[in-house]
């Protein structure tokens, strides 16, 4: 037993020998072993409290904005608000009067970004990159490349844009389907021209519609600050992985009020592959025009419930008027999917291939009808 207690002390002697030895020499190796305070000096001059470097606690997102950050863009857009004089073009001229001719005026405009693919393909709003002579990215690390614009979709306001450069950081496509009101969100943007920036809320709300704000709209309410700039910016869950594209919010004075509005990823997604493949978004039409059922027209028509749409005009000569669909009829399904409300029904129809045909169920005169159609390609809306 004693002579236990002598190896005991021996070892406590070292380790106490050890100890004051690191604290001497090298005093940061033991600074992340304790949470204690410890005391410094501003300037040499000012005693100061500082507390030891600990990891971050639960509930910050330093990791889901660490991994997303880098991948999100600043966008410049410019445009001449004049033609230029063709003789500003002529060497000869230019010799005697040099480059202080006048040039047009330029406008420029800032947005956000989000690179997508390591090939260069970024995501942002179309908005954003509408209308511009030049487009300018500034990636996070400070790097600046032309891009050229691959393809625009302006009924989901979303475009795609491209530059050519290496070593790019990708963002992770979520999973928009899965999320749920109550979500912690994080944005990511440039509001005001002030710098990459990072808000945080929550989902408020899911598959609105009805905004008029674009023509297809299935967006993502969030209460995460939305600001001037931060169009075609990142929503990110809380594992940085994107959720949505941000489009719009909802204000009155210009800036954020916590009504902001994100276009699905699952959605970007779509709209991304037909315009890399294709140039642009190839969707289904018919050719009708439609309202929804309000419980008024619901009990008009002797119907016992108020889903479906009530088809309000039939386009001649296209695609739902060559199959005998008339005005008055109720749009129950489109190919076995059941029609809820006009926002769902041009979601439905733009789903369908054009070339190939679908069977719509409507009701007239309180008889369900299965009709036929020949789906076409949607004309494109003008520029």
């Amino acid at each position: 037993m004693r002579r236990l207690w002598l190896l005991f002390a021996q070892v406590v002697t070292v380790a106490l020998a050890l100890y004051f030895v690191v604290a001497s020499l090298r005093p940061e190796w033991l600074r992340g072993l304790g949470q204690q305070a410890q005391v410094g000096r501003v300037g040499n001059a000012v005693p100061v409290i500082e507390s030891a470097r600990v990891p971050a606690l639960a509930g910050s997102y330093r990791e889901a904005a660490g991994r997303a950050m880098p991948a999100v863009v600043n966008i410049l857009t410019s445009k001449s608000l004049g033609r230029e004089h063709p003789l500003l073009k002529d060497p000869f001229f230019r010799r005697f009067f040099g480059d202080r001719t006048p040039r047009p005026e330029q406008q420029s405009s800032l947005g956000s970004g989000v690179i997508v693919s390591p090939d260069g393909y970024i995501l942002t709003n179309n908005h954003v990159i509408e209308a511009a002579d030049e487009i300018d990215v500034v990636l996070a690390d400070g790097r600046k490349a032309p891009a050229k614009v691959v393809g625009t979709d302006p009924e989901t306001d979303l475009a795609v844009i491209r530059i050519a450069a290496k070593n790019l950081p990708v963002i992770v496509l979520g999973h928009a389907e899965d999320a749920r009101v109550g979500d912690v969100v994080l944005a990511i943007g440039n509001p005001f021209g002030v710098g990459q920036t990072v808000t945080m809320g929550i989902i408020s709300a899911l598959g609105r519609n009805n905004l008029h704000i674009n023509h297809f709209e299935n967006f993502i309410q969030t209460d995460a600050a939305i600001n001037f700039g931060n169009s075609g910016g990142a929503l990110i869950d809380s594992n940085g992985h994107l959720l949505g594209i941000n489009s719009a919010i909802y204000s009155q004075s210009g800036g954020s009020v916590g009504i902001g509005f994100a276009i699905p990823v699952s959605t970007a997604k779509t709209v991304m592959d037909g315009i890399i493949k294709h140039g642009q978004v190839v969707r289904g039409w018919i050719g009708i025009e439609s309202q929804d059922i309000t419980p008024e027209l619901a009990e008009s028509f002797g119907l016992d419930k108020e889903s479906g749409t009530i088809i309000a005009g039939v386009v001649r000569n296209g695609p739902a008027d060559k199959a005998g669909i008339k005005p008055g009829d109720i749009l129950l399904t489109v190919a076995g999917k059941p029609v809820a409300n006009t926002s769902e029904m041009l979601n439905l129809i733009a789903q369908l291939q054009p070339g190939q045909k679908a069977t719509m169920t409507v009701m007239r005169n309180h008889r369900e009808a299965a009709i036929d159609v020949d789906v076409a390609k949607r004309p494109r809306l003008p520029q």
